[in-house]
């Protein structure tokens, strides 16, 4: 049986709402004379397959990764961006999406998941839905305010956009839209593929299983600098498919401010994002109370087959810089923390996170359109977190039945080669030390290769 549209959807489409367009002031004197079109019609299709050699366990549970061998795990994705403009700065966006495959045992065992294009699902099979559906509105600030024109993107239809606006947007969208836009580690459809190289890895940001939420996203734009906040619902149960529609109860507020700047004559961004969410998640220190004490309530919790009436409270706080080094090299980091009291309820279990790299494009080598990156990562839980996986409980991605706590540090690095028009092959390597915070287990090696295609 088909499912209603959500009521908070249908409302919000009814609104006029936003996304994020570029500005380049120094074509802004040519933009009122621009005829732009009114559609917008794009594609991707990505495949990811990994697999990885056997390591050291001295135990395993039931989120753990498994210590045998695997290879040749698969993932696809496949999306259409359609775009329509309206009226004046006004557009409405629609993608639908096809994806299938699994990731390594299940997407369970690293908090750093090595495969951002896999979600935590049981079923493998090929699924179809909307990822997103959503308006935007484009609102300049000021009467003389300059416009720039704006080419056809994804999720962008081609127009001439103020540089001085409010931008609103509102529907159904993945809030790694908006914010944490890192120039150089973001995608894991061209860039780094560690799920925890995608944002800031404490961000518990809203999201079902498939990574997408509701709400409402406001954007102010000036010359150098931005800001923008969000309301969003979050999942009614942790890694679930379907969003709590009690949004005035349980929902996801995010905060950032975005500044660019130049050093000589290369450009760089930094961003600091906070944020607080109210979820149905139950602390850790209840769970485990609640656990010695012989009752067990609460861990079903985790597994889907009880709804929580808890109502807790996450906040935290992330930084995000790139900055290019010359026209080709690139640098970035990133430090995020959250306060690790309640469980973890959409992205991953990670409740401190800090990460460097770098990205170099092939001009030297003349495959100007192929680049390659190299980072590093290490993740971190509370105290509380860590007493609850001690316990043998288990998270919705981690749990060894057992826990010696370790920092889990990660490398990644990956070639990405432009074979022929619009077709990337990418081949990617993954060290992981402590997997799951476990020096009980690993390091393990992990490999893999992608093929994107885009138009």
């Amino acid at each position: 049986m088909r499912k209603k549209a959500s009521p908070l959807l249908l409302l919000l489409v009814l609104l006029s709402l936003s996304g994020i367009a570029q500005v380049n002031p120094d074509i802004a004197a040519r933009a009122s004379f621009a005829k732009p079109d009114p559609w917008s019609v794009h594609f991707q299709l990505t495949v990811v397959s990994q697999g990885h050699f056997a390591f050291p366990a001295a135990y395993s549970g039931k989120n753990s990764m498994v210590d045998t061998a695997e290879k040749d795990v698969t993932s696809l994705t496949t999306s259409f961006f359609l775009g329509r403009k309206l009226w004046k700065g006004a557009a409405v966006y629609f993608n639908p999406e096809v994806s299938g495959g699994k990731g390594l045992s299940g997407a369970t065992g690293m908090a750093g998941f090595p495969n951002g294009e896999t979600f935590r699902i049981g079923n493998p099979a090929p699924a179809f839905y909307t990822a997103r559906a959503f308006f935007q509105q484009n609102i300049p600030l000021g009467r003389h305010t300059a416009y720039v024109y704006v080419n056809d993107d994804v999720n962008q239809v081609s127009d001439s956009v103020p540089i001085q606006r409010l931008t609103l947007s509102g529907g159904k969208f993945s809030l790694d839209d908006f914010f944490d836009d890192n120039l150089f580690s973001h995608d894991a459809r061209s860039q780094f593929l560690n799920w925890s190289l995608m944002s800031n890895g404490a961000w518990d940001y809203p999201a079902n299983t498939r990574g997408y939420t509701q709400g409402v996203v406001v954007e102010l734009f000036e010359p150098t600098w931005a800001v923008r906040g969000s309301i969003v619902q979050e999942p009614r149960q942790a890694n679930g498919p379907d969003l709590d529609e009690n949004i005035f109860k349980y929902h996801g507020i995010t905060l950032e401010g975005e500044k660019s700047y130049k050093i000589g004559l290369q450009s760089g961004t930094v961003r600091i994002l906070g944020f607080y969410n109210l979820t149905r998640a139950p602390t850790y220190e209840k769970v485990v109370q609640q656990v010695k004490a012989g009752d067990s309530s609460l861990v079903d919790i985790f597994n889907g087959s009880e709804l929580s009436q808890e109502h807790g409270a996450k906040y935290g706080w992330g930084i995000s810089a790139n900055q290019n080094i010359t026209r080709d090299l690139g640098v970035f980091f990133r430090a995020s923390w959250n306060d690790g009291k309640t469980a973890t309820w959409a992205f991953t279990e990670i409740d401190q996170s800090i990460s460097a790299g770098l990205s170099l494009t092939g001009t030297s080598w003349k495959r100007p359109d192929d680049h390659m990156g190299g980072a590093f990562v290490i993740n971190g839980i509370s105290s509380g977190h860590q007493d609850f996986l001690k316990a043998g409980l288990n998270g919705f991605m981690i749990g060894d039945g057992n826990l010696n706590y370790g920092h889990e540090g990660i490398a990644e690095f990956y070639y990405s080669a432009k074979l022929f028009d619009h077709t990337y092959l990418s081949a990617d390597y993954q060290f992981a030390h402590n997997p799951a915070y476990n020096k009980d287990r690993g390091p393990i090696n992990i490999y893999g290769f992608r093929v994107h295609i885009e138009f």
